[in-house]
């Protein structure tokens, strides 16, 4: 499970066995027993919320629109 990115004790990562055939582009984000998962293609959109707020969530997808380049590298450099 590589962590990509850590903010404010949130963890951005994927899980390393994300399936076969291998699922697009995507985020996972989990902090205090809860987790989301985000698609960053074609645009960063909510996939998957397990607890988080609503306003934790649009702050996430801030985050992670902020660093959509760097998510999608890691992911390339991982997977591909």
């Amino acid at each position: 499970m590589p962590v990509i990115l850590r903010f404010k004790g949130y963890k951005f990562f994927f899980y390393s066995n994300e399936g076969y055939p291998l699922e697009p582009i995507h985020i996972h984000v989990r902090n205090s027993g809860n987790e989301a998962k985000f698609w960053l293609v074609p645009m960063v959109q909510l996939a998957r919320n397990d607890g988080f707020s609503a306003r934790e969530l649009k702050e996430l997808s801030y985050v992670i629109e902020e660093n959509k380049v760097l998510l999608e590298e890691a992911w390339n450099d991982y997977f591909c």
